[in-house]
C-alpha cells in the first residue's frame, strides 16, 4: 500500500517536470518565469488550505492545551533533528551536526521520545537544514521559483531535493500505515496552527498575496542557505585563501643589526608607501686598537 508522501511526492515531480518542459510564457520577473503556473498552483493550494487545512489547525490551535501543543510540536521535530545533522555535515558544519546528533539523544531519552526540548535547556541550539540547502551549499543554483501542490513555495532545485528528504525523514518509515499516515496529517496541522497568525495578518496587509509569498520565501530560503553571510559556509571553506602575512607589532622598523636596540623614545612609525628604509653603514672598526682610523682629506 502507497502511503501518502510517496504519492505526494510523484504528484510533485510530474507537476514539475510538466511546468519545465510545458514553456510557460516568461513573466517579468527573472525569477519567476512560470508564474502562469505557479499562480494555478497557488490557487489550488489557497483552496486546499481554505477548506481543510486552515479550519483544521484554527481548531486545533484552540481545542488543544498549550502544552500538548508544545510536545506534538517537540517529538516531530526531534525526528527531523537526525536528517538536519546529516545535511550539516554535508555542509562542512560539523560542530552544528554534532549538536544536532546530541539534541536527538537527548531529547529521545530524557526528553519522553522527544515530547520534551531538553536539549535546548541545556544550550544545545536546534537548527532546521534539509537536502536542499546542502545542494545549495554544495553551489548548485536554485533555479526558477516553483509552486508545488500541498508543498508549497520551492524552487526547481529543492523540489528536486524532496524525495531525498521524505526518505530521510524517520516517520515515513512507522508501522502501521495507518498510524503513519493519522502522523502525517497531524505534523501538517501542527505546522500550519504555528503560523495561523502570521497568515492571518499576511491575508489582511498584503495587495498581491502571491508576490508577497514568493519574494518572502526566496529572501528567506537564500538566507537560509548562506547562513546569513554572503556565500554558504562550505563554499567560504573551499574558497578560503591564506591571510597576507601581519606586519610587526605597531609597525615598527626593526635595524638590520641583531645587538642594535634601535632609536631610543620607543618604536619608529612604518614608512609609508611600503618604502624599505636602509640602516645607516656602520663605521669600519681598524683592525688596530689605538689607530684613529683614516684621516680625512682637506678640502680643496
Amino acid at each position: 500500500m502507497m502511503t501518502f508522501f510517496p504519492r505526494i511526492s510523484t504528484l510533485v515531480l510530474a507537476l514539475g517536470a510538466s511546468a519545465l518542459l510545458s514553456g510557460c510564457a516568461t513573466g517579468p520577473n527573472p525569477r519567476d518565469p512560470y508564474e502562469p503556473f505557479n499562480r494555478k498552483m497557488f490557487a489550488f493550494n489557497d483552496t486546499v488550505d481554505k477548506v481543510a487545512l486552515k479550519p483544521a489547525a484554527t481548531a486545533y490551535k484552540k481545542v488543544l492545551p498549550q502544552m500538548v501543543q508544545t510536545g506534538v510540536n517537540n517529538f516531530f521535530g526531534n525526528l527531523a533533528d537526525l536528517w538536519t545533522g546529516a545535511n550539516n555535515l554535508m555542509q562542512g558544519k560539523g560542530k552544528d551536526g554534532m549538536t544536532d546528533f546530541a539534541r536527538f539523544g537527548l531529547n529521545s531519552t530524557l526528553g519522553l521520545l522527544g515530547v520534551m526540548d531538553i536539549g535546548s535547556d541545556v544550550g544545545l541550539q536546534k537548527h532546521n537544514e534539509d537536502f536542499g540547502q546542502t545542494l545549495g551549499a554544495w553551489g548548485v543554483q536554485s533555479g526558477p521559483y516553483l509552486m508545488l501542490p500541498v508543498f508549497g513555495p520551492s524552487t526547481v532545485r529543492d523540489a528536486a531535493a524532496i524525495p531525498l528528504d521524505i526518505t530521510a525523514d524517520p516517520w515515513a518509515y512507522k508501522e502501521p500505515v495507518y498510524i503513519r499516515n493519522v502522523g502525517i496529517g497531524v505534523r501538517a496541522v501542527d505546522q500550519r496552527a504555528a503560523v495561523l497568525d502570521a497568515s492571518n495578518l499576511m491575508e489582511e496587509a498584503a495587495l498581491d498575496r502571491y508576490e508577497f509569498i514568493r519574494d518572502g520565501f526566496l529572501q528567506r530560503r537564500q538566507s537560509r542557505i548562506q547562513d546569513g553571510g554572503g556565500k554558504p559556509k562550505l563554499m567560504q571553506m573551499l574558497n578560503k585563501e591564506p591571510a597576507p602575512d601581519a606586519a610587526p607589532a605597531g609597525g615598527s622598523i626593526k635595524s638590520a643589526y641583531p645587538d642594535d636596540p634601535g632609536p631610543t623614545g620607543g618604536a619608529a612609525p612604518a614608512p609609508t608607501g611600503g618604502a624599505t628604509v636602509t640602516p645607516p653603514a656602520k663605521p669600519i672598526s681598524s683592525a688596530y686598537p689605538d689607530d684613529p682610523g683614516p684621516t680625512p682629506e682637506p678640502k680643496k
